[in-house]
């Protein structure tokens, strides 16, 4: 199967008050046609940078980016400002994590859905008004007629979102990114938004590329996933795999510090320390500070994400010098 989207060796680099930041550190990841594909990890660890990346949704003054974005075969960082416009929107869209901020509050809901197919579709008004009922009517928002007439203000969180994915999805893109798209809402919202994202994605034939910290997420709608760590990715594979054949100590630290169901009086396991700083590069494995298992070739050479027991065709590799099933052992 071709590759939708392809990172190949991704750094972002981003200039702040306190110097320059390694956000992203040679980021390798692989999205296919129509699956969904899953990026988690800690808070801070490059997730939305990589994201962002994608649709160059930063201040190139102050980011500098290397290596190669492939999405159709196409290098999205060789893509010119007008190629990005005509990009954004149409082929890929994105999902924002608060709904609150993600919709301008003095346009109606249904106008603001309006516009894409104004936009890149060349569209009437009335044209692109009865595309938006049918489209708000798809993601449930209801009586579409009503609520297309509605500010931001009076929908709920929940709705927000609705409408949020409704724009995202009004241009037919091949892939959607969704960033931390369930944060700001409560369970029984979060699952209704989830049920919705598969739904689409089902019918509509797209990719996902989806933002989280939660295995719970990944566990629930995912196809593959790749966990990332102080910028750079330490596994990636089928959910399967990463969860049944776990081959890098982080991995398995962040699944086992997650609350078993059923289970009464258990003790919450914790990693030890804190991430590490990203003004200066790092010279062996980002996690070894905090590995049970880290060696001084931990802490002095890098490893590279290599092969490890898969159970399916898709590949499943791991950076870690001591992985089982790896060819990079020590």
């Amino acid at each position: 199967m071709s590759e939708l989207l392809k990172i190949q060796d991704l750094s972002v680099e981003i200039m702040s008050t306190r110097g320059l930041v390694h956000a992203v550190r040679g980021v390798n990841l692989t999205v296919e046609p129509g699956s969904i594909h899953g990026i988690v990890g800690e808070s801070g660890c490059g997730k939305s940078v990589t994201a962002r990346s994608i649709l160059r949704l930063y201040d190139k003054r102050y980011v500098r980016t290397r290596g190669h974005i492939l999405f159709d075969g196409q290098d999205l960082l060789e893509c010119s400002d007008k190629q990005m416009q005509k990009i954004r929107g149409k082929q890929i869209s994105m999902i924002f994590q608060d709904p609150m901020t993600a919709l301008n509050p003095l346009y109606k809901v249904g106008d603001q859905i309006a516009e894409v197919y104004i936009r890149h579709f060349g569209d009437s008004k009335q044209e692109a008004r009865k595309k938006t009922l049918n489209m708000l009517e798809l993601v449930g928002i209801h009586p579409a007629e009503v609520r297309y007439e509605q500010y931001p203000f009076e929908f709920s969180g929940g709705m927000l979102q609705r409408a949020v994915i409704a724009m995202a999805v009004a241009g037919g893109p091949k892939l959607i990114i969704a960033d931390e798209p369930t944060t700001a809402l409560d369970v029984t919202i979060q699952a209704q938004i989830l049920e919705l994202l598969q739904k689409l994605q089902r019918e509509l034939n797209m990719a996902i590329l989806v933002i989280t910290h939660n295995f719970g997420i990944v566990s629930e709608i995912c196809d593959t996933v790749s966990v990332m760590y102080a910028g750079t990715v330490l596994e990636t594979g089928s959910k399967k795999d990463v969860f049944r054949n776990t081959a890098n100590p982080y991995s398995r630290a962040l699944m086992e510090s997650i609350p078993r169901r059923g289970v009464k009086n258990q003790k919450l396991l914790t990693i030890p320390g804190i991430p590490p700083e990203l003004f200066d590069e790092i010279e062996g494995c980002p996690f070894a500070p905090r590995c049970g298992r880290a060696t001084e070739r931990c802490r002095d050479v890098k490893p590279v994400l290599t092969p490890q027991l898969s159970t399916g065709i898709l590949p499943h590799l791991a950076a870690c010098h001591h992985a089982e099933g790896g060819t990079d052992n020590a």
